[in-house]
């Protein structure tokens, strides 16, 4: 751009990262609850003036596609002239600009220079609790959004600096941890606050026109290598049609052209139920598969999605109106993901790898602390097996792409935050996703109970349909919970809410193993052996699957 120092653009655009990272770290590092600052289910961000995202800090990509829907929505609400320095946004309900569920809460905060707004810093982060008819606040058995807890839609937390208590209260009073939720609450305002001070700083040496400039030319430049990567892909209209485990069939059409990208989900089921998407959570799932498939090391900002449209139909699956509920939004969303991957793995079979367990695999437990008395939630998403691809055997015991670059809850956190013992945490014994590259493992857990009047709440999918392999190879393995009571058959569980637990009661975890890639007869013997030797495969399988005697 005529007047600036292009050097210069790039000293602040890289700094934008490095602040949203900083804001992340805050975020994780004040948190209360295990699933921030363990698990890192939270996201960070940096928006224009607009709204358009231009930085992206860690956490999970899904997260950080909600912040500048958000955003513009608490635009709509609260113009611009009407915000001032010192304004601080929440909001959590989906139909207010919170996308997902109401679990998780988006802040919000304007950056001034000179009287005017010229960037906003957000997250948004899992809380464990928000109220609701179920403890943990995600039911599968809700049908409507009033059923699901607190609904915050896009009000101002704090108003020229001074918080607005009425706020905080109603929070904390519909909270079955209300102390958890505070201290998260208060780390959340942490992690954007920090980010207001380090772009005023960036603002105080550069100025504010070179400073909007940059961003400017951020999202030209995302734009270039989206535009650059569609080039790139084969042109055509792909549609694909995929059962889902309660038998619904999800439908996309992707359209390629030289300069845009489609996703066309109009043909899809009525909603239902409390597994929706919003329509801007649709849009997320394609724009990571857009990422996925046209740049993935391409800066993620607004500019970069300019060729990707989206379209769906009011009251479906993928689009849902209110009040329909959105508990376990996420497993739609995930299933998105997974169904315009596999819609072009055919067709960019380079890029697009087997199947992965693909679910959140959400699991909540909680009830009375067995040492204390105090109610107690543990939330977790847990790991799976990703598939394979040419040239490379998939990722063992990984979040799912969707995920992003999140982590468990170690055994210890959990023994001493949480009132249950870790029998196990280990790979799966499941064999499948055979190929000359193999799926990777999923995980085996067992959570031991030590108290009576505990419960479960979980939502898995790809529990019936697996993980599908690619060129020849095998599919994997399901998703499952296992409900395992002293002296009773097993229970086999993929959704379920407030499943009553007690003493001694064990919880079996298990996710898939991914898809295979290729002719597993085409499989380097070595690495069999080395599947052999590392517990992946027993001799039996080996013989009869890959030939090895």
């Amino acid at each position: 751009m005529s007047g600036f120092d292009p050097v210069t653009f790039e000293i602040i655009q890289n700094a934008l990262e490095a602040v949203t990272d900083e804001m992340f770290a805050a975020q994780r590092k004040t948190s209360m609850s295990a699933i921030i600052y363990e698990v890192l289910d939270l996201g960070s961000g940096i928006c224009d003036a607009e709204g358009e995202i231009a930085a992206s800090g860690a956490g999970i990509p899904a997260f950080v596609g909600v912040l500048d829907k958000a955003v513009k929505r608490i635009l709509d609400k609260h113009p611009a002239a009407t915000i001032r320095p010192g304004d601080l946004f929440a909001t959590n309900d989906p139909y207010w600009g919170g996308v997902t569920h109401l679990n998780d809460m988006i802040l919000a905060l304007p950056v001034f220079s000179d009287g005017r707004i010229v960037a906003w810093t957000a997250n948004i982060a899992h809380w464990n609790d928000v109220g609701g008819n179920v403890p943990g606040s995600m039911s599968s058995e809700a049908t409507e959004i009033f059923q699901e807890g607190v609904r915050v839609p896009a009000v101002k937390l704090f108003a020229a600096g001074v918080a607005n208590e009425a706020v905080f209260d109603i929070l904390m009073v519909n909270s079955r941890l209300p102390d958890f939720l505070r201290g998260d609450l208060w780390a959340g305002i942490a992690g954007v606050r920090i980010g207001e001070r380090r772009i005023l700083e960036l603002i105080d040496k550069y100025g504010a026109a070179c400073f909007t400039a940059a961003l400017e030319d951020f999202m030209r430049l995302g734009e270039r290598h989206a535009l650059a990567g569609v080039a790139r892909l084969p042109n055509g209209r792909y549609a694909f049609a995929e059962e889902q485990d309660d038998g619904a069939v999800y439908r996309v059409t992707v359209e390629i052209t030289d300069d845009s990208f489609v996703v066309d989900l109009t043909d899809n089921p009525p909603q239902k139920g409390s597994s929706n998407s919003s329509r801007e959570g649709s849009e997320i799932s394609a724009q990571l598969a857009f990422k996925a498939v046209a740049d993935a090391d391409a800066p993620g900002n607004g500019g970069f999605y300019r060729p990707l449209k989206v379209l769906t139909r009011p009251g479906t699956v993928f689009h849902v109106e209110a009040p329909g509920a959105m508990g376990y939004y996420s497993e739609v969303e995930i299933r998105l993901f997974d169904l315009i991957l596999r819609c072009l793995a055919a067709h960019i079979p380079d890029i697009v790898p087997a199947g992965n367990f693909a679910s959140i695999c959400g699991t909540v437990i909680g009830g009375p602390h067995p040492d204390t008395g105090r109610h107690y939630t543990i939330v977790e998403p847990q790991l799976g097996g990703w598939g394979a691809m040419k040239g490379r055997d998939g990722n063992p015991a990984i979040f799912s792409g969707f995920h992003g670059e999140t982590y468990n809850c170690p055994a210890e956190v959990a023994e001493a935050r949480y009132g249950l013992t870790v029998d196990e945490l280990a790979l799966t014994v499941a064999e499948g996703g055979d190929g000359r590259w193999r799926g990777g493992k999923g995980i085996s857990v067992r959570y031991r109970v030590r108290a009576d009047d505990n419960f479960l709440s979980v939502g898995y999918t790809r529990t019936r349909v697996p993980p599908w392999g690619v060129a020849g190879g095998g599919d994997g393995t399901p998703n499952f919970v296992e409900v395992l009571r002293p002296g009773k058959p097993a229970e086999r569980y993929a959704f379920g809410t407030n499943i009553p637990l007690n003493r001694d009661d064990v919880i079996h975890l298990v996710t898939g193993v991914g898809g295979g890639y290729g002719d597993p007869r085409e499989r380097d013997p070595l690495a069999v052996r080395r599947d052999l030797r590392d517990g992946y495969i027993t001799p039996e399988h080996a013989e009869a699957v890959y030939g090895l005697r």
